[in-house]
This record gives C-alpha cells, structure tokens and sequence, in this order.
C-alpha cells in the first residue's frame, strides 16, 4: 500500500496510539479483524462480532 500518510491513513489518538482511518481501511480492501475503530465492514472478521456494526 505504500507509505502512510498522517491525518489520511492514520491519525494519533488522545493516548498516542495509532488509529486507522476509514480511508485506508477502505484501500486495504478487507476486515483484517482486529477489531479496528473505523472499520467500514462492521468487523466482518473479528471472533464474535461478526457483521455488528460499531457501538
């Protein structure tokens, strides 16, 4: 996918972490399942949460 872009692909959180955006889940093509914020496939592949959408 190439470099990561801040404030396009990935933004800092108010702990420091690293938060994906929906933008570059949508490049990525696929839930990868790690139960991720912005995730535009309602956590298609996280165990147990399959097809819920965010809360």
């Amino acid at each position: 996918m190439g470099t990561l872009r801040e404030g396009i692909d990935y933004y800092l959180d108010e702990n420091g972490l690293l938060v994906f955006t929906e933008a570059y889940h949508l490049a990525r093509g696929t839930c990868c399942g790690s139960g991720c914020r912005h995730c535009p496939y309602g956590h298609a592949n996280v165990p147990g949460r399959r097809g819920k959408e965010d809360e």
